[in-house]
């Protein structure tokens, strides 16, 4: 019964959030805020993590892929499939869950214990709609550039390993890359991390909103926020897999 109504409670902030703004110009300067602190400040993370994680799964697949049956090739095709199909998107999700999520819980759960929210209440301000939605609106708008840009630079970093480790030629992960390739599933990933933006800035936001106490408090509503979030992406990877391919 917890669950529901915690379930009940967001569903209800939600529809907080989702009014129109009162004054347009005061979201729009928000907006190009929160995409430089959510967005513009992820790409460092995202970029390393991508280039090593792309060196790393081409590094496994070939030495999983050893056998004079199996061409070469197959070591790019590989780790094309593998960055796109979940590293790119999923994985860069649960990295931004912790980055971002975390964030966003701390920030708006201090404006809770120190009565913030409560002042712009009080002036008449719909603070779920003022302090969220520029959060929410520039995930949605900048985490898929960041799940694109993942692929470039996972994608790259295996291309690299291989001038440094006598594994193949780069013509041979070159071909690899480049064999059946499939657009449709550039766009999967895409469409996936835009529900997980969607999930990453609610969840955060919505244990923030409702941080209670003083600041040791703040620090757990942020470690729920990431855990939630977390788990509720993982469960929406295996939904929208299911959805996409019809397993």
């Amino acid at each position: 019964m917890k669950i529901l109504a915690e379930i009940g409670r967001y569903m209800l902030l939600m529809k907080k959030v989702f009014q129109q703004p009162v004054k347009k110009s005061i979201f729009h300067r928000q907006l190009m805020d929160e995409m430089e602190k959510l967005g513009l400040n992820s790409i460092g993370i995202v970029a390393i993590i991508s280039v090593f994680m792309g060196a790393v799964v081409a590094l496994q697949m070939a030495i999983n892929l050893e056998s004079p049956f199996l061409p070469k090739f197959l070591i790019g095709y590989a780790t094309r499939e593998s960055l796109i199909l979940e590293f790119s998107s999923t994985i860069v999700a649960l990295i931004l869950a912790g980055k971002v999520g975390s964030n966003i819980a701390s920030e708006i759960g201090t404006m809770r214990i120190t009565e913030q929210i409560d002042a712009l209440e009080i002036m008449g301000v719909n603070s779920a709609n003022y302090l969220i939605l520029p959060k929410i609106v520039s995930a949605l708008i900048f985490f898929p550039f960041l799940t694109l840009l993942s692929m470039i630079v996972g994608m790259f970093g295996g291309y690299m390993i291989v001038f440094t480790v006598d594994m193949m030629t780069p013509d041979d992960f070159l071909t690899g890359m480049t064999d059946d390739f499939r657009p449709f599933l550039v766009l999967y990933g895409v469409v996936k991390m835009i529900i997980f933006a969607f999930i990453i800035t609610s969840v955060s936001s919505y244990y923030g909103y409702y941080a209670k106490g003083n600041s040791l408090e703040v620090g757990r509503s942020s470690t729920k926020a990431v855990v939630s979030s977390t788990i509720v992406v993982l469960i929406f990877n295996v939904i929208l897999t299911k959805l996409f391919f019809n397993y």
